[in-house]
């Protein structure tokens, strides 16, 4: 299958990943020197940002927002270049979300390595600092996230303005709700975590703020309005995004819990340490019977879970007939984002892309 994040499905030299990559490269490099000549302390803090930025990552938004550029407008089409820069100020903000997200939930690892968190505990003991290092790790890890919201906006509008102004205000305007619905995602996810209820209308509440709206329709919409997309496409990507933002999250919840965390970079259970109230464990909570209901609520957010008691809640959304609900529903959300393209007026190309990215998203092990 072609690589759905190649502008050229046949053969192109950058990929896209590669184009944002060098754009990130090159933003983060003038802001190390920035921060050097602010203070030579702050080398630390442009080693973490450069470990949460280029050490890996799908680049999934910045691909979206491409294709959905690519949806209206052929590759090489003027105003490209300044929608991949743009295209790769999604990608700080997604860092940003990372960064905090580590520090909310308590996880050590982000793909593979050790959360920011984490390496600024590690420096502060390392070194003898006065003071708790876990909280100089987490204020740290604030502060990093913090200046990647702010750089994404920076390199974001400088890269926008540079398109016709009316494609640059709809550009902006579904960045700006990309990033609200983000936080509120998050937040709902925090609550449904603190009430500690086993409810699939709110596991899906949160999996559509928190990452269909912000991973796939939103990325794709601003790629739209970038290039001046109608509203009839507008409502197509608008479809095609929150069926494949449900399909996406959906396999991360899967693999949360059954993944290979040598593929996935994070410790298998995680997400049930964590207390994550996906719709997997809502599912499974609903089809339990009593015995399996008080592994569920002594299991989900036990931090001190071992490997033998993941094992354990393994077994029950197996036996409940949870994990093959999820499959089902993954797959049912893949086929309805594909056929919704049916028939749209898009360019051949992007619409290629799109059904491998629906078949990546569904199928995905990492």
């Amino acid at each position: 299958m072609a690589d759905p994040a190649d502008p050229n499905p046949v053969s192109s030299t950058p990929t896209l990943p590669e184009r944002i990559d060098t754009e990130l490269a090159a933003f983060l490099t003038e802001r190390t020197a920035q921060l050097a000549d602010i203070s030579p302390d702050l080398g630390v803090l442009s080693q973490a940002f450069r470990a949460a930025v280029l050490n890996g990552g799908k680049r999934l938004r910045p691909t979206f927002a491409y294709w959905g550029w690519r949806c209206v407008r052929p590759a090489g089409a003027p105003g490209e270049a300044e929608l991949v820069r743009a295209a790769a100020g999604l990608e700080l903000l997604h860092a940003c979300a990372l960064v905090h997200d580590d520090v909310m939930d308590g996880s050590d690892t982000r793909r593979g390595q050790p959360a920011a968190h984490i390496r600024f505990d590690r420096m502060h003991r390392e070194q003898a600092w006065l003071g708790n290092g876990q909280s100089f790790g987490a204020a740290g890890a604030i502060l990093l996230g913090d200046l990647l919201l702010s750089w994404s906006e920076e390199l974001f509008t400088a890269a926008i303005g540079c398109l016709p102004a009316d494609r640059a205000r709809g550009a902006t305007a579904e960045f700006d709700r990309m990033r609200t619905e983000v936080v509120a995602g998050q937040f709902l996810d925090m609550l449904a975590q603190a009430r500690g209820a086993f409810d699939p209308d709110e596991a899906l509440r949160v999996i559509e703020f928190k990452t269909s709206k912000y991973t796939v329709q939103r990325p794709l919409l601003l790629g739209a309005a970038a290039a001046g997309g109608t509203p009839e496409l507008t409502a197509v990507l608008s479809d095609y995004g929150l069926l494949i933002g449900e399909a996406f999250q959906l396999r991360d919840d899967l693999l949360g819990v059954f993944g290979d965390p040598s593929r996935t970079g994070k410790p298998a259970g995680d997400d049930l340490r964590e207390g994550k109230r996906t719709l997997l464990v809502a599912l499974a909570f609903q089809a339990a019977d009593p015995a399996q209901r008080e592994l569920l609520r002594a299991g989900v957010g036990d931090p001190a879970l071992t490997g033998a008691g993941v094992a354990e809640l393994r077994q029950v959304l197996e036996q409940t007939g949870a994990h093959e609900l999820v499959e089902q529903r993954i797959l049912e959300r893949a086929g309805q984002a594909a056929r919704r393209l049916e028939g749209a007026s898009l360019q051949p190309v992007a619409a290629q892309a799109l059904l491998e990215l629906a078949q990546a998203a569904a199928h995905r092990t990492s």
